[in-house]
């Protein structure tokens, strides 16, 4: 038995609420080594009765551990409890609070793990929509101009190659004009980036949080936005850049002014006076972004202003939620209370992070609901567009990221596999469509929420910033029609299979390149094949089970093989 792979601590992940009746645990051991786990519980301050014993249930598997799970559940909900392992050989072993040991000490206080009590307040309330859900992200500048009245100076025309610099005139007027569009797409989310006063064409250097850019439109016409968006079943989330201001927002130009005596020196990090965006002798978001001051939200001004401008835009204009930038350079204290006070006014709003790694200490159920999921992202880029690593690793990748979280955030993960910050996904793949294809397969198939950054769904391409934010191809003779049709197909068989939103992830299949793996929620099941290679393959692996094809809707059989063309997917619907 490997005793140094058998781990499991009293916090999320491996210990938390499901519910308010029901404590779910995890524990690791090293891959294969177990045949038998077992974790025994009762109530701490039972001390006659015996322990209660459940069989765990192997949920996940890497290619060094596997991951054992068990909901359990006592009156009371006072939580005692230790874990059994049964290896391979019939060795047994326990694990306790105090550590391994080979044989439980006898009487009833044996010193299990304690989870003292599952607080009602504690429990970490779902998001049951946005699990179902499918993300559209929109750079505002760049998706359609519907009122060419209030364009800035010097736009160029649309379509024309892009710099850092350059604005195209999309509006708020122009996303409302689109709805129909959307909805036809089929997603039911819209992530905005930042549409606030500023002088950029990206936004995220604020000048005022309560006033929507000229060049965008008013406030009234978001209120018209939110409004049609709700009226089609569709949310829509805003950007909050509070990590950092504009150079022009009312407090830095008061303490570019005032200097030393300025009320507003310690909303900012002033590195020595006089401050100057010239010499940039303060804290800024990345290094010396003198239009980007970095904000002290550990100030009670700074912290309650923000709370406010969070608050409005959730009662007044009626918005979904927030996607937070620069979340991690934030602190956790002023999380907590954002996520308090944004719940209040609308316990359904959503509150997403933009977390480029791991991010379980933002994720335990006391401030975020989800984040970007960049790692996903990145183990798709390197398994089908670059082909840099094998399914074994690629299956490992998504897996850990799976397991890092509670199963309720897991499902609400934002899986992108494109954004503003980074290439596009086409460009990853070197032009290469059918690679596209079998990520955005996995991308619909695997736990978490869908996440299209606007024109990927037309064969949009383009390297980093900001090749990356290129205008909307809206001529029908210039997109990729299949692939339209493909994200529509995907995003329609999503919404009609809940199993591919709550069914368990299970690995069939991982070999040459090829993955395949089961969708299972216990009522239904769907079986997913994806052929990454430019060679037809066979698997031989039975499955013994009948099946539909959602994309050809033909009936498969898997009794003796699943032939897969080069670079196929497959989508098999198991029948009962």
């Amino acid at each position: 038995m490997n005793k140094h792979a058998i781990f499991h601590i009293t916090t999320a992940p491996y210990a938390y609420a499901k519910d308010k009746d029901t404590l779910s645990l995890r524990v690791r051991t090293a891959k294969n080594d177990m045949r038998e786990v077992k974790v025994h519980y009762k109530c701490r301050y039972d001390w006659q009765n015996p322990f209660k014993e459940k069989t765990m249930k192997l949920f996940a598997q890497t290619d060094l551990f596997d991951f054992y799970e068990a909901d359990v559940q006592i009156e009371k909900n006072r939580y005692r409890y230790y874990f059994e392992f049964i290896d391979r050989e019939g060795n047994q072993l326990y694990l306790d609070e105090r550590g391994l040991q080979e044989e439980l000490i006898e009487g009833p206080e044996i010193p299990g793990f304690q989870y003292a009590y599952i607080g009602e307040a504690d429990v970490y309330e779902e998001c049951k929509w946005m699990q179902e859900a499918v993300v559209y992200q929109i750079f505002p500048d760049r998706f359609c101009n519907g009122d060419q009245s209030n364009d800035p100076e010097n736009i160029l025309a649309w379509g024309e190659p892009v710099t850092t610099e350059s604005m195209f005139g999309g509006d708020i007027q122009g996303i409302i004009d689109k709805l129909d569009y959307l909805q036809d797409l089929g997603i039911d989310l819209i992530y905005l980036t930042p549409i606030f006063k500023s002088t950029s064409n990206h936004k995220y250097n604020t000048a005022d949080y309560y006033d929507i850019d000229p060049h965008f439109g008013s406030v009234e016409l978001v209120k018209e936005l939110v409004k049609k968006c709700h009226e089609r079943g569709i949310k829509i989330i805003f950007d909050a850049v509070f990590n950092h201001s504009g150079d022009d927002f009312f407090a830095f130009k008061d303490l570019l002014e005032n200097q030393e005596k300025s009320k507003y020196k310690d909303w900012y990090f002033p590195e020595g006076y006089p401050v100057s965006t010239e010499k940039v002798n303060y804290y800024t978001f990345a290094n010396d972004v003198s239009v980007m001051p970095k904000l002290n939200t550990a100030n009670p001004d700074v912290k309650e202003y923000f709370l406010k401008v969070g608050e409005y835009w959730v009662k007044e204009v009626g918005i979904d939620g927030w996607r937070l930038d620069v979340c991690d350079e934030v602190d956790h204290e002023f999380w907590r209370a954002f996520r308090k006070t944004i719940k209040s006014v609308n316990k359904e709003a959503v509150i997403v992070g933009e977390i480029q790694h791991e991010a379980v200490s933002f994720l335990s159920g006391d401030q975020l609901d989800s984040i970007m999921n960049y790692p996903f992202k990145w183990a798709l880029v390197d398994f089908f567009a670059k082909r840099k690593i094998d399914e074994k690793e690629f299956n490992n990748l998504v897996t850990m990221n799976r397991v890092n979280y509670m199963r309720s955030i897991t499902r609400q993960l934002w899986n992108l596999f494109g954004s503003h910050d980074t290439a596009r996904f086409l460009y990853e793949c070197d032009g290469k469509v059918d690679r596209m294809k079998l990520a955005m397969v996995f991308q619909f198939c695997f736990e978490g929420v869908p996440y299209i950054y606007y024109g990927d769904e037309v064969g949009m391409t383009g390297g980093h910033d900001p090749f990356n934010r290129a205008c909307m191809i809206w001529n029908e003779d210039e997109q990729n029609k299949d692939l339209l049709q493909l994200y529509k197909k995907l995003i329609a068989i999503r919404k009609e299979n809940k199993e591919l939103i709550y069914g368990d992830y299970k690995p069939l299949y991982l070999e040459d390149n090829v993955i395949v793996f089961e969708r299972n929620d216990g009522e239904n099941s769907m079986i997913i094949a994806i052929n990454n290679n430019e060679e037809d393959y066979v698997v031989n692996k039975l499955f013994k089970k009948k099946t539909i094809d959602l994309i050809s809707e033909e009936p498969v059989s898997l009794n003796k093989e699943l032939a897969l063309k080069a670079m196929e997917y497959r989508i098999l619907k198991v029948v009962k």
